[in-house]
């Protein structure tokens, strides 16, 4: 039905994430059915990441991905256009392991993201035990920039305010400018490093009423001199994809862009909202 034409959803997960049971190919049908331009499929690796009931999280079997990813790209050519990616995530004290994985492999992009601050997600209460709430945000975004600084290996920084999902007073209210010196020095060190951002449009499935990171951040990358920005569903079911991607080109002009990016073998190619 072409009802994203021109956009392309560059943050997907299937059963080769801990968090998602869809199969690959039940994500590209539903590209295909909403007339999406391209997909490329991101799956989890989170080094020591906590284990749940025993069960390892988020370490790819990265062999077995690149297989069924290559033979299904192979499936579709001349049909629909399929890109192999990864979400990694970015911790400072295993950046040397970082930055040599997978390098046996061609990716076509890789999305770095914070998951985890001192071991633990902001997704798990513990996470806020002691601190305010000030200083658990201030925390995770220092540790971003702490991340970039020594991880090399992504094309753009993944969901940059992803916490704010999972603040715990839900009347607690989240301004970008308590925090703007140290997301502004993250931002003006990607640029530096020639990396971009995603703008992630599930902040609205999580009933945040905006994108990660917020409009405010965007701006701000683009005023800093940031060209490169890739739109994503972070989506882990068929549904799930393109969520909101009606909102994204009114977001991205507002902000200062008239293209998004995709990318192919690991190099940007800028397409014109």
């Amino acid at each position: 039905m072409n009802q994203f034409l021109n956009l392309s959803d560059f943050h997907l997960h299937t059963y080769f994430s801990s968090d998602s049971k869809s199969t690959p190919e039940s994500m590209v049908t539903k590209a295909i059915e909403l007339g999406l331009s391209s997909i490329c499929f991101t799956d989890h690796n989170d080094f020591d990441y906590p284990s749940e009931n025993g069960n390892v999280e988020f370490l790819l079997d990265l062999p077995s991905y690149m297989k069924e990813m290559i033979e299904l790209k192979v499936h579709y050519e001349g049909i629909f256009p399929i890109y192999i990616g990864l979400e990694q995530g970015l911790q400072k004290h295993l950046a040397p392991i970082i930055n040599n994985f997978g390098n046996e492999y061609n990716f076509d992009f890789i999305i770095g993201s914070s998951h985890l601050v001192n071991g633990t997600d902001p997704y798990f209460k513990s996470y806020w035990d002691g601190i305010t709430i000030k200083e658990g945000i201030a925390q995770y975004f220092l540790s971003i920039l702490e991340n970039i600084k020594v991880c090399d290996k992504f094309d753009v920084y993944g969901h940059i305010d992803y916490i704010k999902r999972y603040i715990p007073d839900k009347n607690f209210v989240y301004k970008y400018l308590d925090y703007s010196d140290i997301i502004d020095e993250a931002l003006s060190l990607l640029i530096q490093k020639g990396k971009g951002i995603e703008m992630n449009t599930s902040g609205f499935k999580y009933g945040l009423d905006q994108t990660h990171p917020s409009s405010d951040i965007i701006k701000k990358y683009k005023e800093l001199g940031g060209e490169i920005i890739t739109i994503g569903s972070d989506g882990h079911k068929p549904e799930h994809l393109a969520y909101a991607f009606e909102k994204v080109p009114e977001i991205l002009k507002s902000s200062g862009f008239d293209y998004y990016t995709i990318f192919k073998n690991r190099k940007p190619e800028f397409i014109k909202i």
